[in-house]
């Protein structure tokens, strides 16, 4: 049975959907005023392995991540770009989707926009304020009373009166307390704003979700999720909201991917070492991006080097040269389930893709030995392979499309494709003619290229060097 850890009850749980067969999940989404970074990368890569898993252990999904197109950066950076929130957000939409594709992430069944749900976040602010968990202030804001919600700190662990006692002296006095948190906030000259029973204004960060969540996925749902960073105060006020307005709990199970790191150091622009999804994937294939994330558990540090991303593509170069001389099939009836549930045990055991990839490189193995000895099996373990690894988004791509790919660091010089398959025509006519001394000068040119040969029975195949 699939084992979650629950950032609610701090322990593995075992998963148990409100409805038999039918996972309703949300995830936090990107704020669109920049281009996604590596840990958004990881937040779209983790949880889209999530909704695969689910539905191929049988679940019907449905998994909504919203996009925040309105916030105080969102404005800021519109202002400096001179062009409109709009503008500005439909761009790095746009651009969210471009990388989220190219890292082979599927689409969520909803994604809902800020700016098109402030209805909702409306109702739900004005039942709020009806059961007395929200007040408006002088200054045109609408706060939620912190005070009021007795169960405030269950996810994260914090005391109240701990938060009390370390708040820092507010400067805004409409607050009744430097803990309460904005819902609405008062329009701003040349600030976008809508409507509301308190005057023109915009909703704050925190009540998007949870009108959202709400509105796709009931009151009451399976899973939530989102960045490790979000625990605290994003989700545990999302608890407040949502709970104070409903009366009912919000969601059973709440997961949170582990942060990300380069070279031991935590991931910060001032520190230099941020990189956005694009920078990466100018020196690597989307693909190894992927496999790079799914070698760490998703509530592990993820550790940003190229030495990891180097790994990860020689890791995959292995995999892909497995793959290459196999007939895929449905000759799973010719191979022992050994390997699927081992697949499956790890999976099960809170997401464990470091453990399900291990499984992957204990079939390329497995393959092998099959090889010279066992064609039908040799087939049916490819088969099995590229299957269980569509569950991580792995290996859907032709292996010869893979290997003989450019490195992307080497594409502006490389030997392009009829220039490496006429000199390998070229070697083969020498070593017909028992010139084998050309021949070999021939592999040696190639390979000063970066052209790797692999002569076997059925003639030479090549692939591009690490």
């Amino acid at each position: 049975m699939l084992q979650i850890f629950n950032s609610l009850s701090k322990k593995k749980e075992a998963f148990l959907p409100i409805e038999p067969m039918k996972v309703r999940l949300y995830v936090c989404g990107m704020t669109v005023y920049d281009y996604c970074h590596l840990g958004h990368a990881r937040v779209l890569v983790a949880f889209d392995v999530v909704v695969r898993y689910l539905r191929a252990s049988g679940y019907q999904v449905t998994y909504v991540r919203n996009i925040t197109d309105i916030d105080d950066k969102i404005i800021q950076r519109a202002a400096e770009n001179g062009e409109s929130v709009g503008e500005l957000t439909q761009r790095f939409i746009d651009a969210m989707h471009e990388d989220s594709n190219a890292l082979h992430v599927l689409a969520p069944d909803v994604e809902p926009k800020a700016t098109d749900s402030v209805d909702l976040m409306l109702k739900m602010i004005q039942q709020l304020e009806a059961k007395g968990y929200a007040y408006a202030a002088g200054n045109g804001d609408v706060y939620y009373e912190v005070s009021r919600f007795s169960d405030y700190g269950k996810l994260s662990g914090k005391k109240l009166d701990e938060l009390q006692a370390g708040a820092r002296v507010e400067v805004e006095l409409a607050k009744r307390s430097p803990l309460d948190f904005v819902l609405w906030k008062a329009a701003k000259p040349g600030e976008p704003a809508w409507d509301s029973p308190w005057g023109k204004g915009r909703p704050g960060w925190h009540i998007e979700c949870s009108a959202m969540s709400t509105q796709y996925l009931g009151n009451h749902f399976d899973i939530h999720g989102g960045g490790m960073d979000l625990q605290f105060p994003h989700h545990e006020n999302e608890i407040a909201q949502s709970e104070g307005a409903t009366g009912c709990k919000f969601a059973n199970y709440w997961m949170h991917n582990g942060f990300v790191r380069v070279n031991e150091e935590k991931m910060s622009k001032s520190l230099g070492n941020f990189f956005s999804i694009r920078e990466i994937l100018e020196k690597f294939r989307a693909e190894e991006v992927r496999y790079f994330i799914v070698n760490s558990q998703y509530r592990s540090e993820l550790n940003y080097s190229l030495e990891h991303l180097e790994s990860a593509r020689a890791a995959l170069t292995r995999l892909y040269t497995g793959l290459r001389d196999v007939v895929l099939d449905d000759g799973a009836s010719v191979v022992s389930n050994e390997f699927t549930e081992k697949f499956n045990a790890a999976m099960d055991d809170d997401f464990n893709t470091a453990g399900a990839l291990s499984v992957l490189h204990e079939i390329a193995h497995e393959m092998n030995r099959a090889k010279n000895q066992d064609q039908l099996r040799f087939h049916a373990l490819g088969s099995q392979l590229k299957s269980l690894a569509s569950i991580l988004g792995l290996l859907q791509q032709d292996p010869n499309a893979y290997l003989q790919g450019a490195q992307k660091e080497a594409q502006a010089d490389g030997l392009c494709v009829a220039e490496i398959e006429a000199a390998i025509e070229q070697r083969a006519q020498a070593k017909k003619a028992k010139d084998f001394a050309a021949a070999d000068a021939i592999r040696k040119e190639l390979a000063d290229a970066g052209i790797l040969l692999e002569d076997s029975l059925k003639g030479t195949s090549w692939r591009r060097g690490e």
